[in-house]
């Protein structure tokens, strides 16, 4: 079985909004009531992902979910027609496009019974998210269904938040032999909450049947969270035996680093000093929350948003670093400015996955062509801006609810048209 890694994007849904809903995601406050653009939004994703077919990586896509959310309307006893502004905003939040935190993914190498687990994140610490699982649970489910190779794992009690992969990293000298999983977990943000509760990533590398001897858990700093960063992955990212990260991510600096140089064959700290790129910088540009990739045949290369080369801190760590002799040989700019502008980075919108394409369900994989005929649906049916005032209107609803009927259909993903 040939395992390689797959990029599963989340398509943005055609309800993307700019509510306002995520405390602590400063991008997103800060462009609260702004007016989205869901047709640009979901465009510049595929365009993401027709990059990554371009550098030779496995692409892989997850489908929006049913906007509103009526189930967990008439779970609160409310329908979208009456429901407060704040309660039918949270319905219709397309944050689901931000896959990374759809689940946390342990390769079948690292597991005891050589199955790929995936357990799909409660997100409970904010409203909006916290009612994606069921959607999520039931997608994973179907494009993972082989149960000689997966395991599909619904969420950790609610008692303890879980925010995915966005909290997780696995270090590996290469993506098919085993590998040192670091499940990262917070304590305090200050103002901000601190979204991975330590106990929800001991269930998880329980339930995944990780060896403890190769496994860690490393508490994010109070510092970063502080500043912003309300997930790891704005501050840190792995790819293969390469840690790249700001030199404030973590609360115990010095024991994550002696274990990974203990644990992990070839590994390689990429760390970025304050003085040089200050947190600040870091999480406005979203330096770390890029895409971390090994081409076929190619250089390490780092996938990060324009915002990234036009923050002059980061743009000349940048050019710094690659005229070295560093880890990271290239530097590959997106512009997903319709994610960012809600808080997401290139990491944020994709799953990783490690696993043999074959034994994935081949609706969920995407080549050019496919990218294309998704784009045409887009482009006829998703709307071109949303205001928020508009966000319940009946004819918008009918239109967003009509929008992701066309996309399934196209898939051939009806199986999925109530969740």
């Amino acid at each position: 079985m040939a395992l390689i890694e797959i990029n599963f994007d989340g398509i943005v849904g055609p309800s993307h909004n700019y509510a306002g809903l995520s405390l602590g995601n400063l991008a997103s406050t800060r462009n609260a009531g702004q007016v989205s653009r869901p047709r640009d939004a979901a465009l510049e994703g595929l365009a993401k992902m027709r990059s990554n077919l371009d550098l030779g990586l496995a692409q892989g896509v997850l489908m929006p979910h049913p906007r509103p959310n009526r189930d967990w309307l008439a779970e609160l006893g409310t329908t979208l027609e009456d429901a407060e502004a704040t309660i039918a905003a949270n319905a219709m939040s397309a944050s689901a496009m931000w896959a990374a935190n759809a689940a946390t993914v342990s390769p079948a190498p690292d597991a005891a019974d050589r199955r790929c687990h995936l357990t799909v994140a409660n997100l409970r610490t904010m409203a909006h998210r916290s009612h994606e699982w069921p959607a999520t649970l039931a997608q994973l489910r179907l494009a993972f269904a082989d149960a000689a190779h997966f395991s599909v794992h619904p969420p950790v009690p609610p008692a303890f938040g879980d925010e995915g992969a966005a909290n997780h990293m696995r270090l590996t000298p290469a993506y098919g032999e085993p590998g040192v999983e670091i499940f990262v977990y917070g304590v305090s943000g200050g103002a901000f909450p601190a979204r991975q509760h330590l106990q929800a990533s001991k269930a998880i590398a329980r339930r995944h049947r990780l060896d403890p001897q190769r496994t860690l858990f490393a508490e994010q700093s109070e510092q970063a969270i502080a500043a912003g960063a309300f997930h790891n992955d704005v501050v840190a990212v792995v790819n293969g035996p390469v840690l790249f990260a700001h030199e404030k991510a973590f609360a115990e600096r010095e024991r994550l680093i002696a274990d990974c140089e203990r644990l992990v064959p070839g590994f390689e700290l990429v760390e970025v000093p304050e003085a040089e790129v200050p947190l600040a910088d870091a999480i406005a540009s979203y330096l770390f929350n890029a895409q971390l990739v090994s081409p076929r045949g190619g250089e390490t290369t780092l996938i990060v948003p324009s915002e990234a080369r036009e923050t002059p801190s980061v743009r000349g760590w940048l050019e710094r670093h690659l005229a070295g002799n560093g880890p990271i040989r290239r530097v590959e700019v997106v512009d997903i400015r319709q994610s960012m502008a809600n808080g997401g980075g290139p990491a944020c919108l994709r799953l990783r996955v490690v696993a043999d394409p074959a034994s994935v369900d081949p609706r969920f994989l995407v080549d050019s062509a496919r990218i294309d005929a998704i784009a045409g649906i887009v482009e006829r049916h998703w709307p071109e801006a949303i205001a928020n005032d508009e966000l319940t209107e009946p004819a918008l609803v009918r239109d967003i609810e009509a929008a992701r009927a066309q996309l399934l259909q196209e898939l051939d993903l009806s199986e999925l048209e109530q969740g």
